[in-house]
């Protein structure tokens, strides 16, 4: 799709195009790009044909919808009522729910039309986009490359302008990582702010419950305001979610670029331990420069006192799977894990490690509160290295940025800094305050306006052109 979500909202609201119109244009969209990216997994032209139907009749009614007529993308590991969710596992090739995850209901009572479901890594498990039920996900800048993940789909169906914007799920940096490989922006919320349900708060659907500690959902988009906007409807407190959180007004906001004038922004490079990649260090850091000069903020590089987390972080994950249960639905479906969730399944936690990962993170989280009263932002680049290719082993230690954001429950975002000298995209990431997600979507906009990314597209979006409108 080529405009905006808010844009193509505005258009259906006003009847000059109608949700029918702008379903049937994504769904030509995908039709022209998808058998070579495999961004989606699962779609249903003649549901997502009725829901713009129901769109029209609803705007015809004099109904005022945020979200009339906007396709939308959801990631496979997010429910959807009479429409397939795998969460990318065999275990669940047939599984077709009776209940929309709480994210999904509100985006159709906004209006939305979910268009498909968007390929991931099993149950999430892996910054990739590769599974043993689905072709991989490949990278719209050059599909030789990865898209990373677990988000993998709906990262490459926004860079590819097949729809304005999806769902993304974010445990260590899953929405953030393909934001950041895909050129586009992506955000998780604070924890809480974005209700969870059924998913991670589910019992019953062992892979498909783990995460509950860490998991946030939110968006992918091709624009800063359409992050603000879907934000704006998916979040908000429901009794389902013991963990959700009420919202004051304007916790979304975008506001003016002169709001940020005199805040003060760490950068770090590499939080004190990672290896970056040249060109992504050299982008990241030239952009957060300007960044900050040209909204008139203070910029100081500095480390937040935490360390590498990847120990903690790894119990935590494990302690938040059914371990138990895996183990059950696989040997009855004589199924075999690989990758990380092999790994894990495979290693003999104890009770020692699991309180140590728990106090671990309680003086992560305690340090980087204590770190972010001295600064309003921390900077860094999304990740360590820019897109690699497909089929190659992943890096080592290419994911170091994302995760901590997790562990403290602060909210941050992916921004498109640039591409490499070989054309691949770089992320720059944006960590706020807790709570402060109207001044990380605030960041991201001013960013925006900066360094635009609109003309950063990928060869496939450009022949994906929706409606004849201009470039988002």
């Amino acid at each position: 799709m080529a405009d905006s979500a808010a844009t193509i909202a505005a258009h259906v609201r006003a009847r000059r195009l109608s949700a029918v119109e702008s379903a049937t244009a994504a769904l030509d969209a995908i039709s022209s790009a998808d058998s070579e990216i495999h961004a989606f997994c699962t779609i249903d032209p003649d549901d997502a044909l009725n829901q713009a139907r129901d769109v029209d009749d609803r705007i015809a009614k004099g109904d005022a919808l945020p979200l009339a007529g906007v396709p939308v993308a959801i990631k496979d590991l997010i429910l959807t009522k009479g429409l397939r969710t795998t969460f990318a596992s065999p275990l669940y090739a047939r599984n077709v729910p009776d209940i929309d995850d709480v994210s999904v209901a509100r985006l159709r009572a906004a209006g939305a039309i979910v268009i498909g479901k968007t390929n991931a890594s099993e149950f999430g498990y892996g910054p990739v986009g590769r599974n043993k039920l689905f072709a991989t996900t490949r990278n719209p800048w050059n599909p030789a490359l990865t898209t990373g993940g677990s988000s993998a789909g709906t990262g490459a169906a926004v860079a590819a302008g097949m729809v304005p914007f999806g769902l993304g799920s974010d445990g260590g940096g899953s929405i953030r990582i393909p934001a950041a490989l895909c050129g586009v922006a992506g955000m998780k919320a604070s924890w809480g702010r974005v209700p969870l349900f059924p998913g991670c708060r589910d019992e019953s659907q062992p892979g498909a419950s783990s995460w509950e500690s860490l998991e946030h959902i939110g968006p992918l988009a091709a624009c800063g305001a359409d992050l603000a906007l879907c934000l704006s409807v998916v979040g908000g407190p429901t009794p389902d979610d013991r963990h959700s959180l009420p919202l004051e007004p304007g916790a979304f906001a975008i506001a003016p670029p002169e709001t940020l004038r005199g805040l003060r922004i760490a950068y770090s490079g590499t939080l004190g331990f990672a290896k970056v990649e040249r060109d992504v260090a050299e982008r990241c850091a030239t952009a957060a420069i300007k960044f900050a000069r040209d909204v008139g903020a203070t910029l100081i590089e500095a480390d937040p006192p935490v360390g590498d987390t990847h120990e903690a972080f790894d119990a935590l994950v494990a302690l938040d799977t059914d371990r138990d249960g895996l183990r059950r639905m696989a040997a009855a479906q004589d199924h075999v894990f690989d990758g990380a969730l092999g790994r894990l399944l495979a290693r003999d936690w104890t009770a020692g490690e699991f309180t140590a990962a728990i106090m671990a993170r309680k003086k992560v989280a305690r340090t980087m509160a204590r770190f972010m009263t001295g600064f309003d932002l921390l900077l860094t680049p999304t990740t360590a290295c820019a897109a690699y290719p497909l089929e190659a082993p992943e890096p080592k230690g290419w994911t170091p940025f994302t995760a901590l954001a997790n562990l403290t429950g602060q909210p941050a975002a992916s921004v498109p800094a640039g591409l490499t000298g070989n054309g691949r995209p770089v992320g720059l990431q944006i960590i706020g305050r807790h709570l402060a997600d109207a001044q990380v979507l605030s960041a991201c906009a001013a960013f925006e306006a900066i360094l635009p990314w609109a003309a950063l597209r990928p060869k496939i979006a450009a022949a994906n052109r929706a409606l004849g409108a201009s470039p988002v």
